[in-house]
């Protein structure tokens, strides 16, 4: 039986030695002095005796016995031979009673290099054993600003909370995000009861995935269970059947496909211009009549950014009186968000509108159990197939406003409160900086966040002492203040001088036109696997800056020759020579940023004073929409976009 068995091994291991041979591979096992940093880059580290996951078991420590095995561990040699007698040996103590002896390694970037112990490893492989205990050696490499680096020292800092050496990602900030998603906080140590739930969890989750097919994807099983977890949820995961889980993964296997795309999103930056055919001309498709719902975090009493939705909700019903009907569910949260949407589908609303991003999650379990309602989320930079997502680019006018303050400050001194750091925002505090300093080349933009904890807006713009400030877009009817837009103190009096519009009602018109015309079709077609993110501005109609009638008439002109460039596509703010805070980011004067590295920039320009906070400094409620879209610093590490 055991020599039955090494013919059984030693077929597969010549199949994978010929295998990489035609792939142009070493097809015998790697060795770690081969591919070992330098003396001095790297250190030891004894971890003790570990569990080693079989899989991450790659090649040896010395080259000694590396050319007995092929590439997957399984014997070459000859069956007559001393090396095929021990191994036959080994394969019958596993029968009988189990091979406990721990095998002694090295382990260098999360991949595990046997010194003593290939054969027992060999025959753990063949008969499918999950892990093997070993003594293990940690080769720390320096640090480095390498991908695969940044992803391993962030292994590190997870191993010291939660020992788990199985699971792996392709993308730096995944090992934070799997500690969030299971709710530890950073660097909060895991119980061995955490432990066992997690790894009975994975192990579920992987066998399921790998029998869908998997192992034909790009990414690693990693990747894929922490899409599904911070899709549908952890603690609701871990209760499904076996036969639930299976169901959830293939529904949601759109999800992991478009994770193994480097650019995933498709950015419509206009509405869409496809032509229709003849025939749909003259014989126009009928459109069922759009029922839609709209899903607001607060109400449009308490929050200006859901007035401004809701103006454009009713906007709707003024320009398409017997096309659409709308209704909405205010004071939504993320802990209730899915229970609105699935009460607005209840009510039949085939279109559904979730205007804020920590409501994505929700949005996308939603379209995945009702792929018959379309659904989107005003949200930048999410890469969903199943739902759509709008945004507006709101910094061609803050570009504009900062011109305007440039041009109105006597002191040099512009402040500038913003609200989330999250993407699109970063782009609208620098438009402004660069707006300003177009105008005046002096102008310093002081920068403030709104949710930063115990932020007393007035007395920062006392300790600024800037004229003219860069405050919330709008404010609230029952709201008595005038310090919104832009706006000049003078004497402690505030006057107005300019205010950005994002219409969302033309927004909304243009997307419901797609539907009512049969063009949105036409999306999902030309964009394949990508998810779909409509990001509108000026030439749309659907960003404008209103001027005030205080604003000096030169200074009017200006604007409105801007406007005409911005809109026409003439002039991108983003262009030219660009500086931030630490050096060059544009050195080419005919240059112009493109799109996607407008909308995910994590650094500010250099006339700008201040920084891009730290989670620590924000307030609570700042949390679902940071974890969803944040551009955040980590304490201990440079802000970078995930």
């Amino acid at each position: 039986m055991a020599r039955e068995d090494y013919l059984k091994a030693a077929k597969l291991g010549k199949r994978d030695y010929q295998a990489r041979m035609l792939r142009g591979e070493k097809p015998t096992l790697l060795v770690l002095d081969d591919i070992m940093p330098e003396i001095g880059a790297y250190r030891e580290m004894p971890l003790g005796l570990v569990q080693i996951p079989i899989d991450r078991i790659v090649g040896t420590k010395t080259e000694g016995r590396s050319s007995s095995f092929a590439g997957n561990f399984m014997p070459i040699l000859g069956d007559e031979s001393e090396f095929a007698s021990k191994w036959s040996k080994l394969s019958t103590s596993q029968a009988e009673e189990g091979i406990r002896d721990p095998i002694k390694a090295y382990e260098y970037m999360n991949y595990f290099f046997v010194e003593e112990g290939n054969k027992r490893v060999s025959v753990m492989k063949f008969f499918g054993a999950v892990s093997i205990p070993g003594n293990v050696i940690r080769i720390v490499p320096n640090r480095t600003e390498e991908k695969e680096n940044k992803i391993y020292y962030e292994f590190m800092d997870f191993y010291e909370a939660a020992p788990i050496n199985y699971i792996w990602f392709s993308q730096v900030g995944s090992f934070p995000r799997l500690q969030e998603a299971v709710g530890k906080k950073p660097k909060e140590r895991w119980t061995e009861e955490e432990l066992l739930k997690f790894s009975s969890l994975y192990t579920r989750f992987t066998a399921e995935y790998e029998e869908e097919g998997g192992g034909k994807l790009s990414i690693t099983p990693g990747d894929a269970f922490l899409a599904f977890i911070t899709l549908h949820g952890y603690d609701s995961v871990e209760e499904k059947t076996t036969n639930e889980l299976n169901a959830l993964i293939e529904k949601s296997w759109e999800e992991f496909e478009i994770l193994q795309e480097d650019e995933d999103i498709e950015l419509k930056m206009k509405p869409s211009q496809e032509k229709k055919p003849m025939l749909s001309l003259l014989f126009p498709v009928s459109s069922p009549k759009q029922k839609v719902a709209f899903i607001y975090e607060k109400t449009p009493g308490t929050s200006a950014w859901t007035y401004a939705h809701e103006l454009g909700r009713l906007y709707l019903e003024q320009t398409f009186p017997e096309e659409v009907s709308t209704i909405s569910y205010e004071n939504g949260t993320p802990e209730t968000a899915d229970a609105l949407i699935e009460q607005a589908i209840k009510e039949n609303c085939n279109l559904i509108f979730t205007t804020t991003p920590s409501f994505v999650q929700a949005s996308v379990k939603a379209a995945i159990g009702n792929p018959k309602v379309r659904i989107l989320n005003c949200s930048l930079n999410t890469s969903h197939r199943y739902i759509r997502t709008y945004y507006a680019r709101m910094h061609e006018a803050k570009f504009l406003m900062g011109a305007i303050a440039g041009a109105m400050a006597e002191n040099d001194r512009l402040a500038y409160f913003a609200d989330y750091p999250i993407y699109g925002t970063i782009a609208n505090i620098n438009a402004f900086a660069l707006g300003a300093k177009m105008i005046n080349p002096r102008a310093k933009v002081y920068l403030e966040w709104y949710s930063k904890k115990d932020m007393d807006t007035a007395e920062r713009v006392r300790e600024i002492g800037a004229s003219c400030i860069s405050g919330r877009d709008m404010v609230i009817p029952e709201e008595d203040s005038r310090y919104f837009g832009l706006y000049h103190i003078e004497d402690g009096h505030s006057r107005n001088l300019a205010m950005p519009l994002c219409h969302w009602g033309k927004l909304y018109e243009q997307l419901i036109r797609t539907i009512m015309d049969g063009t949105w079709k036409y999306d999902d077609s030309s964009s394949a696997t990508k998810a779909i993110n409509y990001w509108w501005g000026m030439s749309a109609g659907v960003i404008d800056v209103v001027c005030s009638r205080y604003l000096p008439i030169g200074t009017k002109r200006l604007i409105e020759l801007l406007k005409s460039t911005i809109s026409s596509d003439v002039f991108n703010p983003f262009s030219g020579i660009l500086y931030s805070q630490t050096g060059v980011v544009q050195d080419n004067p005919n240059e112009s940023m493109l799109p996607e590295e407008i909308m995910t920039m994590d650094w500010l320009a250099e006339n700008v004073v201040g920084t891009i906070p730290e989670k620590e400094e924000l307030t609570e409620q700042a949390g679902p929409v940071i974890r969803q879209q944040g551009v955040v610093r980590e304490k201990d590490a440079s802000h970078s976009v995930s």
